[in-house]
């Protein structure tokens, strides 16, 4: 898959099918409209690709401190190259293209610089300055600059349409399951491994560390999860357990993600490591005494396996 981060683009590729949006989660909606762009690209022999923004625009305009992004760069990019995408136009969203009307957008930047065939949104896509841009928009323009346009109902699940807002809601609760039924596979942290202040391992339970600053994370508490790690050149899945907040029992300060994974001892510090949430166990707790802490983690553990092992990988 190649990425485009700026037009005009690489010959071999104008003339894509595009699905146009934000894609923040990449879930079962977002899905529908690569999918539909995929039987078009098919259909007319055209390179299938999809135009998406970076940093995402919620975050450009709100600058808030507050994390939102469900699929940061490198996951999004690694979940798109797995759907078999020809090219991703990752367009810088900054001051100019915030700017930009959203006919100058269509024309200037779709047609000339990316040289689309075809594009598809979802119904309720937004684009240029001040928002003014809609399915309507691209409908009229497509007519004008001789591209096609086609719009996707949005996929819904057990009756509730999957938005990015909604999954977002599910991992604060700490829902990851339900997210993960939103979404269409296991929401997925991924980070580097830090050293921390060893104290799984003077209990008994040595962790993997990830710092969590900056980023969306579910509601504290334990889970269990999966840890994927590239090994020989391949990526292995172990069961573990994880444990997501502020240590309270031993008054910790920051949130932090400890993960132990289940029969395995290795050196992880300074690796990349992905961790898939599989489901909650309980929310976090402080506990009187380390003893007591100790007798829990036996607990969650048995528990975790019990969940793991009744749950297929994704």
């Amino acid at each position: 898959m190649r990425i485009v981060r700026h037009a005009p683009t690489p010959a071999p590729v104008r003339g894509a099918v595009v699905a146009l949006g934000n894609f923040d989660g990449l879930h079962r909606g977002h899905r529908a409209v690569i999918d539909e762009a995929r039987r078009l690209a098919g259909a007319t022999g055209r390179p299938l690709g999809l135009v998406t923004f970076e940093p995402h625009p919620r975050g450009y305009f709100q600058q808030t401190s507050v994390p939102f992004r469900i699929t940061p760069f490198r996951a999004k990019m690694r979940l798109l190259a797995d759907l078999g995408l020809d090219v991703v136009f990752a367009l810088r969203f900054d001051a100019r293209l915030a700017g930009t009307l959203a006919q100058d957008f269509v024309a200037g930047t779709l047609v000339d610089g990316l040289g689309v065939s075809h594009v598809v949104t979802g119904p309720g896509f937004v684009f240029g300055k001040g928002r003014k841009g809609s399915g309507t928009v691209l409908r009229q323009m497509a007519a004008m600059e001789g591209f096609a346009y086609s719009q996707v109902a949005t996929e819904s699940f057990a009756g509730t349409t999957c938005s990015a807002t909604d999954i977002r809601v599910l991992l604060r609760r700490g829902q990851v399951d339900e997210a993960a039924r939103r979404l269409g596979r296991v929401w997925e942290f991924e980070g580097r491994v830090i050293h921390g202040a060893r104290l799984g391992r003077t209990l008994g339970y040595p962790t993997a560390n990830l710092a969590t600053e900056g980023r969306l994370v579910p509601n504290h508490g334990i889970y269990a999860v999966r840890a994927g790690m590239t090994e020989g050149g391949r990526l292995v899945w172990r069961d573990a357990v994880a444990s997501l907040g502020t240590r309270p029992t031993f008054d910790g300060v920051g949130t932090l993600l400890e993960v132990f994974v289940f029969d395995w001892r290795g050196d992880v510090y300074g690796r990349r490591v992905r961790i898939a949430f599989v489901e909650r166990i309980r929310r976090e707790e402080r506990f009187a005494d380390v003893d007591a802490l100790k007798a829990r983690m036996a607990v969650d553990c048995a528990e975790a396996r019990a969940i793991l092992a009744r749950t297929p990988a994704n």
